[in-house]
């Protein structure tokens, strides 16, 4: 038998722990208090994957080819099918704030239809999602769908979920009131300088009456208190969305609505007892 240093290092264990002369009663009782003690440290230490399933929930993603048929499919026949993926969750030890993840996120909670109801109708292009933020106890997640009628259209909605209790995270949860307003002024700030830029490009490239009608819209937007409820969690920061809502016809012109702030330039914001401290600490 090959003899190494881990060898000869566990027969001196031994040694110390049952010696020679040690009665065979003691050596049995000391074995099994040992295997006990083993055991139990074992069963208090939380293991790394139950850990990481409560801070996060696991993302399955379910394809489903919507196909129209009947009249539906005669009168366009171009637009016979509709692909949609959407996301199935799980992993959550906690059941009932699993199961309120899951009404949150649910196709029809979404934009308001079902699958049937998206086969039934020809509108419908694609639906999907990404996912932007999934750990420290929040499900930041954006759904898309794309769809035709009289122009290709693209609608966002996006939720930041807090996993320790299923609900949507909202500005008074993570945000203390007494900065709300300056917090606003600075986004609004943000939003003006982007308003600014289009309406100079409007009037550049638009004939004077349409450039007139996108000015107008422009100067109509503003960043208010209702809108910090919309934000989207990352790992460095905070995106605030902002949705103007511009017909088609000028969606060329319409702000971004993405205005970035790092934690670093959130702390004063931040609510010390709220879900976003934990990336400044």
């Amino acid at each position: 038998m090959r003899i190494t240093d881990r060898s000869i290092r566990y027969r001196e264990m031994v040694l110390i722990l049952f010696p020679p002369k040690l009665p065979s009663k003691i050596r049995v009782l000391t074995l099994l208090a040992l295997a006990l003690a083993v055991a139990d440290s074992q069963a208090k230490a939380p293991t790394r994957s139950a850990i990481q399933l409560n801070d996060r929930v696991r993302i399955t993603p379910r394809r489903v080819v919507l196909v129209r048929t009947g009249q539906l499919a005669k009168e366009r026949p171009t637009r016979t099918r509709a692909v949609v993926v959407y996301p199935v969750v799980g992993g959550l030890a906690d059941a009932t704030v699993l199961n309120k993840v899951r009404r949150i996120i649910a196709v029809k909670n979404v934009f308001g239809s079902t699958l049937k109801q998206y086969r039934d109708d020809w509108w419908l292009d694609e639906f999907g999602y990404t996912v932007n933020h999934n750990g420290n106890y929040i499900l930041d997640i954006t759904f898309t769908q794309s769809g035709r009628a009289a122009y290709p259209d693209v609608q966002t909605r996006h939720f930041a979920i807090d996993l320790k209790n299923g609900n949507v995270l909202k500005a008074a949860d993570v945000f203390d009131s007494s900065g709300l307003e300056k917090l606003v002024e600075i986004l609004n700030g943000k939003l003006q300088k982007e308003v600014a830029s289009l309406s100079m490009k409007a009037k550049t490239e638009l004939i004077k009456e349409d450039a007139t009608n996108t000015v107008d819209a422009l100067e109509l937007q503003k960043f208010e208190s209702k809108d910090l409820d919309n934000f989207s969690v990352g790992k460095t920061g905070i995106t605030f969305l902002y949705d103007a809502g511009f017909p088609q016809v000028i969606a060329a012109y319409e702000p971004s609505g993405k205005y970035f702030m790092s934690y670093a330039e959130l702390k004063p914001f931040i609510k010390r007892d709220g879900m976003l401290w934990q990336f400044l600490s």
